[in-house]
């Protein structure tokens, strides 16, 4: 048997959730199994999968241990090649700047079965060893939670990822981006030059999990349960005639995978140096090895709740070469411009 006390950062979430992130590999099923026949309690007595825990709540699991992992300390998170490079941080959230090439999580670069080493080398990982030496984040205290991101960008694409520290802030950064009440904006190269010079765009997306791609159509493809509808918003910031090419700042109204990169692909402008959705043979001679694109800023727009302080608030990533190399196509470009 195993006794968890709920503390704040477990607190407000049901005890379904709770008892998926105190485990590991417990099967939905069996795990609602439990709830039933009164073997995962609350405070002593019967509990309901949907109920809400409280600050204080004792969950008791009388399962076998081998649905729980060994006590966790932050003695493991040492060694990392991933440099933290912080945009802005406070009590509650850990905005940072993600180099191109590094992944967030593993898996994000096709990985079925990472191994520690590949762990150690993401920017998750790098973000609990910094949040772990500077004594706000203790592993062994936490029963059900970790600092997560609250948004990815693919693997080869740099700039602004926001970490919530806590569980609090967690929810409520997901619910402002859910609400779009943070904005995300990025900056791309792209080849040819778009007739409009600004302009919503809408289409749907499909994923094909074998070639790792996605498909972009006009209408929805027949009856599909897969299609997911996306909206883009651009704005030509710049262009260069002689090499025809543009700079675009783009916002997204709706995330999915690789939305930009083939959303652009699909209206006939591919990002500069993009391999996967375009041809990229003559951008690497001209050293662009990945897409030319960068989430360089974040807005807070309506924040409420316990982030209400930064309402109004925006953060930017410095624009030079290292995070931003494709604005030398673009000479004259400042940050007045974007």
């Amino acid at each position: 048997m195993r006794k968890f006390t709920v503390n704040s950062n477990d607190a407000d979430q049901r005890l379904d959730k709770f008892v998926t992130k105190a485990t590991e590999g417990l099967p939905a099923s069996l795990m609602y199994k439990y709830i039933r026949k009164k073997r995962i309690k609350v405070n002593g007595k019967r509990a309901e999968e949907k109920q809400k825990l409280n600050p204080g709540d004792v969950v008791e699991m009388y399962i076998p241990d081998e649905f729980f992992s060994g006590a966790t300390s932050g003695e493991e998170y040492g060694r990392t090649a991933v440099k933290i490079d912080v945009i802005y941080e406070d009590g509650n959230v850990l905005l940072v700047n993600k180099r191109p090439g590094v992944l967030v999580h593993t898996g994000d670069g096709g990985d079925r079965v990472p191994s520690e080493e590949a762990e150690r080398e993401t920017l998750i990982f790098a973000v609990k060893s910094y949040l772990v030496k500077k004594g706000e984040y203790d592993p062994a205290a936490e029963n059900s939670f970790a600092p997560a991101f609250c948004n990815r960008i693919d693997r080869n694409t740099g700039g602004i990822v926001i970490a919530a520290k806590n569980a609090r802030a967690l929810r409520a950064v997901n619910a402002a981006i859910k609400a779009r009440k943070i904005g995300k904006l990025y900056l791309c190269a792209v080849h040819g030059i778009p007739e409009r010079r600004e302009a919503t765009v809408r289409g749907w997306l499909v994923k094909d999990s074998a070639s790792r791609t996605v498909k972009i159509t006009e209408r929805r493809p027949g009856n599909d349960p897969d299609a997911r509808e996306i909206v883009t918003g651009y704005r030509v910031i710049a262009v260069n005639r002689e090499k025809n090419v543009s700079l675009l700042r783009v916002e997204l109204f709706t995330g999915r995978t690789h939305q930009i990169r083939a959303h652009l692909a699909y209206l006939g402008y591919p990002l500069v140096g993009d391999g996967k959705y375009g041809v990229n043979k003559e951008d690497r001679k001209a050293g662009f090895s990945h897409q030319a694109l960068c989430s360089y800023k974040t807005v807070f727009r309506e924040e409420e709740g316990p982030l209400d302080y930064l309402c109004g608030r925006e953060f930017c990533v410095p624009l030079t070469d290292e995070n931003v190399p494709f604005l030398r196509l673009f000479p004259g470009v400042g940050r007045k411009d974007l």
